[in-house]
């Protein structure tokens, strides 16, 4: 059972990193035609927020859950299988962060969006990797997808500690007792989602007035959901609600904060926006740093013994999955915005997160499509 939902992820995840992929293109041509004027209208400051810390919450929920899924009985179950993925995912965070500060050593408002270049955005980055042909081992497939839950975790822990301006105690004390509450009826085994997701609500507006930022409620809910069988089907609340929710967060949630955040007016891009520290400070992490960090802590641990290969992948299917988590977009945007809201220092990350995506995507299908070709 289990063995069926992580496929149909991966299937899903795949196709819905195509519907991506086109909601961004059209943003761009939106947003550089005459309806310019209508776009910037619909998406206004509270149309965003819906999206972003409304609408994003249930994404956040599905990583959550997905986490938890892992971590219990997935790739990420023991410490034979997690080691490798875990190596690569921290290299994959480090190094794009390290590039990125010093490519911003003279401008400390552009340092805060230090872990922009750090995300992986796994819908696109398993589409691309979909498009490489039959070559491709299921192992890389299944090693991709362990890196980026990881690099998942990583920007939520990112999020919680750098990215909080302000706490207000008394309302993360409520959400505390929530938390309580929903690991009590969790014990109980429960079988009703109206409880959990009206508990989920209440945890969602306590985090929201408390100061954190309001999707980490969607990823501890997704952590409080039972992944124990109780229920007559035989499945748990936890892979009832994963199965249900991903195809509705693929194909219209991710699509939707796509087109509503990748419109970027190319008439006010030059040469001389790639030149700015925030643009090439992402553009080089993404790009330079993902695949430099990745390689090394994957190299590491496999020569140290520690850690074998995913079965039939060769050094070269590793650098080409180095390559692929360099496609930051979605998580990129995501943290871009918290870290520089709606000003020029945003309008000057989305080049890069575009170019640094898009220069990851092509270089690292490049790689695998040729590996694959090889191997037939």
């Amino acid at each position: 059972m289990l063995s069926s939902i992580i496929h149909k992820f991966i299937k899903t995840e795949a196709g819905g990193g195509l519907l991506l992929m086109i909601a961004a293109a059209l943003a761009l041509i939106v947003a550089n035609s005459p309806l310019q004027e209508y776009y910037s209208a619909v998406f206004s400051h509270d149309v965003l927020f819906f999206i972003n810390d409304g609408l994003m919450v249930l994404f956040f929920l599905l990583v959550g859950m997905e986490i938890k899924r892992e971590l219990l009985e997935g790739e990420l179950s023991s410490m034979a299988q997690a080691l490798l993925p875990a190596s690569a995912a921290l290299g994959g965070v480090l190094f794009p962060a390290l590039l990125y500060v010093l490519f911003n050593l003279a401008d400390t408002s552009g340092q805060h969006g230090w872990a922009t270049a750090s995300a992986t955005d796994i819908a696109f980055s398993l589409c691309v990797l979909s498009l490489c042909g039959a070559g491709i081992p299921a192992s890389l497939r299944m090693y991709l997808t362990a890196i980026a839950v990881i690099d998942d975790l990583a920007a939520i822990i990112i999020i919680a500690l750098f990215y909080t301006d302000t706490v207000s105690v008394g309302w993360l004390g409520l959400a505390a007792v929530i938390l309580i509450a929903l690991g009590y009826v969790g014990r109980r085994r429960v079988n009703s989602l109206p409880v959990y997701m009206v508990l989920g609500v209440m945890l969602w507006l306590a985090v929201l007035a408390s100061g954190v930022h309001a999707t980490i409620a969607g990823v501890l809910l997704g952590l409080m959901m039972p992944l124990k069988m109780n229920h007559p089907s035989g499945t748990s609340m936890l892979l009832r609600l994963e199965h249900a929710l991903h195809p509705w967060v693929s194909y219209t949630i991710l699509p939707l904060f796509a087109f509503a955040n990748a419109g970027v007016r190319l008439s006010a891009v030059s040469l001389h926006s790639f030149a700015q520290p925030v643009t090439l400070g992402i553009i080089a992490g993404l790009f330079l740093g993902k695949q430099a960090g990745i390689t090394l802590f994957t190299f590491l641990p496999i020569m140290m013994g520690m850690a074998s290969k995913p079965k039939d992948a060769t050094w070269l299917h590793l650098y080409g999955v180095s390559l692929l988590a360099g496609i930051g977009f979605t998580m990129s945007l995501f943290i871009g915005g918290l870290a520089f809201g709606e000003g020029e220092y945003f309008a000057q990350a989305k080049v890069g997160i575009i170019a640094g995506s898009l220069l990851s995507a092509v270089a690292g299908y490049a790689v695998l499509r040729f590996t694959a070709a090889n191997r037939r």
